[in-house]
């Protein structure tokens, strides 16, 4: 679905909340704590942006309704949590969770999306990196892997596209080194992958924005957090998928703490991996 189709789908659920709310549009307006004025603009004909994040969640949490439904995304409007507790082999993590998370990234578009790699950034990999991480997890699929990393990093060239990515400092450090889970990958490959990723980081900016944190300081799982209707938990093999409400604010108040001690800023990435290009000589 395109976005201007989903913006006039949600005016249209919009609305049917506020006829059945049963109140004018400055109560409903002020029940959701926005003004009547920005109520006004998002039901507008010619509006062509979805709202603010945290409105939608105003909108579900108050009435009830679900994020997805409200968005387009579902015909069932009452909210729900859905997670998927069984144990993926890499194999069904490769085939099937990946194909939703490029789906996720599809329908999150005109959100920003917050994302912590378990490694690197998926978009900005290497062939040779995409493979060295799937031979050493012992699985196939590497066709399908590098595929999905470039249909991600096609998606975020899409004007519109928002991503916040963060990450310790020093799993950039370690791979720069050789050293940990990358000390059987070839020098040459990680020179170009910095190199790599040095280029996509001046094309993609400021739509895609990478922060860096002292994980001395504080640890974290990686997640991904799209927009206002899901945020995914990796886990080893276990990926968690969750749309509740509160637990997607967690998750996101969670990502402000990482951008809050963030050590490395967007501005200075770049000065910083050139750094490490020179240091890898």
């Amino acid at each position: 679905m395109k976005l201007q189709e989903r913006v006039s789908l949600f005016q249209d659920r919009l609305q049917q909340v506020i006829n059945e709310s049963g109140l004018n549009r400055s109560a409903f307006a002020a029940s959701i704590k926005v003004d009547r004025s920005t109520l006004s603009q998002l039901l507008t004909a010619d509006n062509i942006r979805l709202p603010r994040a945290d409105t939608v969640a105003s909108i579900a949490e108050v009435y009830q309704v679900s994020i997805d439904w409200l968005l387009g995304l579902t015909q069932e409007g009452s909210m729900g949590a859905n997670i998927l507790p069984e144990a993926l082999q890499v194999d069904a993590y490769s085939t099937s969770i990946l194909e939703k998370n490029l789906e996720w990234h599809r329908e999150a578009c005109g959100y920003k999306i917050r994302y912590v790699p378990t490694t690197l950034p998926d978009l900005l990999k290497t062939e040779a990196v995409a493979e060295y991480e799937f031979n050493r997890y012992g699985a196939g699929k590497i066709d399908q892997s590098v595929r999905d990393n470039q249909l991600l990093l096609l998606q975020q060239r899409h004007p519109g596209s928002e991503l916040e990515t963060c990450m310790p400092l020093q799993h950039l450090e370690s791979f720069a080194a050789g050293q940990g889970i990358w000390q059987g990958l070839e020098r040459a490959d990680r020179r170009r992958q910095l190199e790599r990723m040095i280029e996509l980081n001046d094309e993609l900016y400021p739509g895609f924005r990478w922060y860096l944190f002292d994980a001395k300081q504080s640890y974290s799982a990686s997640f991904t957090i799209f927009g206002p209707l899901r945020a995914t938990l990796f886990l080893g093999h276990l990926y968690v998928i969750v749309n509740s409400i509160n637990h997607i604010r967690k998750l996101t108040a969670r990502f402000d703490d990482l951008i809050r001690i963030a050590t490395v800023h967007p501005h200075e990435i770049q000065d910083y991996l050139r750094q490490l290009l020179a240091q890898s000589n």
